[in-house]
């Protein structure tokens, strides 16, 4: 990080949009940073993808991105940071950030009885890589886990709430709600869009927990401990890729990121 410019930018990738929940949240903690996103659309959803084919996907798109002079690469995918880091970390020479650790600290931080419910992509789930990271940061809360296929699709078609969204969340929150768990882990970066459903189906007494702001407050202290942080009282660009159908990335981006986003370009890779 030593030889990197402080005015480089930060690059984000996610499997399709889900990755801009974490990318907002570091375009408001940190405004005069520059942001380089990347959504995958091409291959979404990555939870129902083999380790093999997720971890090339993450792999290619990495590479790209440091292509691009990015300083640090916050990988906004949980199935990508559950079964493809090390990876990640062999194939660039940049320092990268997931987002499970830091949902997983957030998630002890919140829980009051231990008992905390896991969802995510089928990947993810199978990985078991929340209860693996929950116990190596000395948890003993219990856990209950619940893959949720369907809502990625729902998310990437901007069914973000409505009778059929919310009747599939209550079929998914069954065995949640039996566990009774007082905190819940959204283990996926598509799933903050869906936060209004699910705060109705789980009840006012379960903390949702959205990865996207520790994540965030991660990636700044991470900035600041290698002196990287960008200069004060600048306005950092901001740059959106995606491997296929760019102008509906752009319009659903827009509706989660407001006018700012103009421009989606298209780059496309693999199989």
């Amino acid at each position: 990080m030593r030889k990197t410019s402080a005015r480089a930018p930060i690059g984000v990738f996610d499997s399709g949009l889900g990755g801009l929940t974490v990318f907002r949240a570091l375009s408001r903690r940190m405004p005069g940073e520059s942001l380089v996103y990347f959504g995958d659309t091409a291959h979404v959803p990555y939870g129902s993808k083999s380790p093999q084919s997720v971890a090339r996907y993450s792999v290619e798109i990495a590479r790209f991105l440091a292509a691009k002079g990015i300083k640090l690469l916050v990988v906004a995918c949980n199935t990508s940071s559950a079964v493809a880091l090390p990876a990640i970390r062999r194939a660039v020479k940049i320092p990268v950030i997931g987002v499970i650790e830091p949902g997983s600290r957030a998630a002890l931080a919140a829980t009051r009885g231990g008992r905390i419910g896991i969802i995510g992509t089928e990947a993810t789930v199978r990985s078991g890589a929340y209860p693996q990271v929950l116990r190596a940061l000395g948890s003993r809360a219990k856990t209950a886990s619940r893959a949720c296929p369907l809502f990625v699709p729902l998310v990437e078609e901007g069914w973000w709430d409505g009778q059929v969204t919310e009747e599939i969340a209550r079929r998914y929150a069954v065995p949640l709600r039996r566990a009774r768990v007082d905190t819940l882990i959204l283990g996926c970066t598509h799933y903050p869009y869906l936060k209004p459903v699910l705060a109705r189906v789980m009840g006012p007494r379960v903390r949702l927990i959205d990865s996207a702001e520790e994540t965030a407050r991660r990636t700044q202290s991470a900035l600041k401990e290698a002196g990287l942080l960008a200069p004060a009282g600048r306005r950092g660009r901001r740059e959106f890729y995606a491997s296929d159908a760019p102008e509906r990335f752009k319009r659903l981006a827009r509706r989660m990121l407001g006018p700012g986003v103009t421009r989606v370009r298209r780059h496309s890779f693999g199989s």
